[in-house]
């Protein structure tokens, strides 16, 4: 992967390793699938570090820009699924 991740200088060092954790999620969704509970634990601590919707938005469209990967999809297939299941996003919406 070329590109960087988005982030603020307000974050701790450990909260900007989480949030990297949580794009790669993202990219493992698109890519081999990841397991629901996995995706939901990153996503949740994803939501402590930024509560905002309006910020959330801001940092997921960064993201799509620098990686080409569309974060909402996987979010919301991640709610929408029960535990045990794969959450995997077709390439096709992708960026």
């Amino acid at each position: 992967m070329e590109y960087s991740y988005p982030f603020s200088t307000d974050w701790s060092t450990e909260e900007i390793v989480d949030v990297v954790q949580f794009f790669e999620g993202i990219e493992q969704a698109y890519e081999k699938g990841i397991k629901r509970e996995v995706m939901m634990a990153k996503y949740r601590r994803f939501k402590e570090i930024v509560p905002s919707q309006a910020e959330e938005k801001t940092i997921f469209r960064e993201f799509e820009e620098a990686s080409g990967y569309v974060s909402y999809p996987v979010v919301k297939q991640t709610k929408e699924a029960t535990d045990g299941t794969i959450i995997k996003v077709a390439p096709k919406q992708r960026r």
